[in-house]
């Protein structure tokens, strides 16, 4: 019995660690892009991860900034070791406990200190800043392996060498080097796996267009990960099952021998095979990143984007057309975006936040005013939607719209006992953890708004506490707060009842024929995405002929058809030939329907953060 459930609780840790992997694997052969239906076998995502320019590249600068950061931190690391050893103790005491600091501190303290000091002496974000983030991060672990050896050296034997007429540096590398070796080999893996798997300091650290494994995952998380990256992770996964077969099946120890050879083998990866690693990584990569980044020297535009927002092949079709490069970045709330063209570190050139944060980013004197003499195109843009964009851009100086639409329900009708009408349903207890509710602070306020018969722009108090209220009292009722996972776990019949956005609702009825999408009676939010420029922006023509050829009634249809989200082009409008899609109540709902609507508008820095503060609250109780 014994025996049996020591096997048991084994078998269940396996599980445990393995199922997420072997689901992955299985994800990575699915034909089908939603992670909700199996479409079938497929091995094409292994070969389209070699095409995706952005996942190579992501993979590329992983290796050379854990590379370059360990070699580097590893020198300096050793450096500062041999001098921290040569002082007296009662200096060297203090100045390790200050060197150990670092790695007892959260990550994320260290990451905001950098970003902070990287912002106060104005050097723009980007991969210099990660890989100087990287060894600042590296360094004390490399001091904290090669100390121990340090300890170890006998102090006699460097000074005999010295004494027999043997330079300082030539009796270091002779005599002293060989002894703490071990320390700086298990230094540089330590700094090298570290770099490799961090996030956090890469996160607040880098700038557009520079992307690792880790920051590429956590931005596709919120938005859905590309089957690409399951098939990198399932060959990154099989690359480290293989190294620890390859590293159990090294010679045995108990010959004298084959320890002396093993010893060899190791001294010659370490001090041949790693820099010629590096060398090639560098050269290699630097041959590859060069053709494909902002490296080549042409003209560049800086976009800021939602993620999945546009049509990848109109960004090659402007670089075809113009020369201009584009580097592109995505982010997943407005909230997020903010701060980033606030604190000013990075330059964006073209942004496309939404109508009550343009408004706000007017207010702050953030946007620079558009020339509409570069942008001819803007003629295609409905007159209905420059009015609509006057409530946050008054003389529509600052912002041309580019995609619109409404938050609604998407309900299953196979799930639910009758059509949906209210808002109402997202507190009834019959469809616990049934529910799906958008993770942001306005969308989320601005629904049980609506269902307390409340403007969605509310700021008096008793009425945002009531709502507040009523968020608390749904959170047992709710399975998850999502922004555009939504999708697939509707699609996957994995709830029953989801809140999302119109263009969002297209496409999951087209992967599920169950799916019905509603705008409650009590009325919802209308909203328009809009492209502008920021003050700071340092080609603000390009970014001009950026949008121009956003505005082209052919370029403006291909953005429709990928992202299925309402266009205010009217010419693009008119090349749509499905009927249906062309008339679709939820693409282009009736004007009752929009009566009942508002946009969210822009409430001041304090409401601001009072709305933060209250959605805090429903998201911690």
């Amino acid at each position: 019995m014994k025996k049996f459930i020591q096997r048991f609780y084994l078998i269940l840790i396996l599980i445990l660690l393995y199922s997420p992997i072997v689901t992955l694997i299985v994800l990575s052969f699915n034909n089908s892009k939603t992670r909700a239906k199996w479409g079938g076998f497929t091995v094409k995502w292994y070969a389209s991860l070699f095409q995706n320019q952005d996942i190579m590249n992501a993979l590329y600068t992983t290796l050379i900034i854990a590379f370059a950061s360990a070699f580097l931190a590893t020198i300096i690391g050793t450096a500062a070791a041999i001098g921290i050893q040569a002082m007296r103790k009662s200096v060297r005491t203090p100045i390790m406990a200050v060197t150990n600091i670092p790695m007892l501190n959260a990550d994320i303290v260290t990451g905001i200190s950098l970003m902070l000091l990287f912002v106060a002496i104005r050097f723009s974000l980007g991969f210099t800043t990660i890989l100087f983030a990287h060894i600042t991060f590296n360094i004390p672990y490399v001091i904290l392996s090669v100390m121990p050896k340090l300890k170890q050296t006998n102090k006699a034997t460097y000074e005999a060498a010295l004494d027999l007429g043997a330079s300082p540096i030539y009796a270091f590398f002779k005599v002293v080097f060989p002894d703490i070796f071990p320390g700086i080999s298990s230094g540089f893996l330590l700094a090298f796996t570290m770099s490799l798997d961090d996030f956090i300091i890469t996160h607040f650290t880098k700038g557009p267009g520079v992307d690792t494994l880790s920051t590429k995952i956590y931005g596709e998380v919120r938005k859905g990960i590309k089957p690409e990256m399951y098939a990198l992770s399932t060959l990154l996964f099989v690359s480290v099952l293989l190294l620890l077969f390859v590293v159990n099946l090294s010679p045995s120890d108990k010959e004298n021998k084959k320890v002396v050879k093993h010893r060899k083998q190791k001294q010659f990866i370490f001090r041949r095979l790693v820099p010629a690693l590096l060398l090639l990584v560098l050269i290699g990569g630097g041959i590859f990143y060069g053709r494909s980044s902002n490296l080549t020297g042409k003209e560049q535009v800086i976009v800021y984007n939602w993620g999945e927002y546009m049509d990848p092949e109109v960004l090659d079709l402007f670089e075809e057309e113009t020369g201009i490069q584009v580097v592109y970045e995505e982010f997943e709330t407005n909230e997020i975006m903010y701060p980033k063209i606030q604190s000013g570190a990075i330059a964006y050139d073209v942004v496309c936040p939404s109508d009550y944060m343009i408004q706000r980013m007017i207010e702050n004197n953030l946007l620079a005013e558009l020339n509409y003499d570069n942008i001819p195109n803007a003629k295609n843009i409905g007159e209905t939607y420059f009015i609509q964009s006057k409530q946050f851009d008054p003389e529509n100086n600052f912002s041309i719209p580019y995609c619109w639409g409404t938050v609604g329900i998407l309900y299953n009708k196979t799930m639910v006992e009758e059509p949906i009408d209210s808002w109402s349903v997202l507190w009834d207890e019959q469809y616990k953890d049934n529910i799906l509710m958008q993770d942001s602070v306005r969308d989320a306020f601005g629904v049980t708004l609506k269902y307390l018969g409340y403007s969605l722009n509310s700021t008096d108090l008793d009425e945002l506490e009531a709502a507040k209220k009523l968020l608390i009292e749904q959170k047992p009722l709710v399975q998850a707060y999502v922004i555009d996972q939504v999708r697939d776990k509707m699609i996957g019949n994995e709830a029953a009842l989801g809140v999302i956005y119109s263009g969002e609702a297209i496409y999951t009825q087209w992967e599920n024929e169950n799916l019905e999408y509603v705008i409650p009676k009590e009325g919802s939010n209308v909203w328009i995405d809009s492209w502008v420029i920021p003050k700071n922006s340092k080609n603000k023509e390009n970014a001009e002929a950026f949008i121009n050829f956003l505005c082209r009634a052919d370029i403006a249809k291909m953005n429709f058809d990928y992202i299925t989200y309402s266009t205010p082009n009217d010419a693009a409008r008119d090349l749509i030939e499905d009927e249906a899609l062309k008339n679709s109540p939820i693409a282009f709902p009736p004007k009752e329907d929009l009566e009942r609507c508002e946009t969210f508008s822009f409430l001041g820095d304090e409401n601001d953060a009072l709305y933060n503060r209250l959605w805090r609250e429903v998201k911690s109780n």
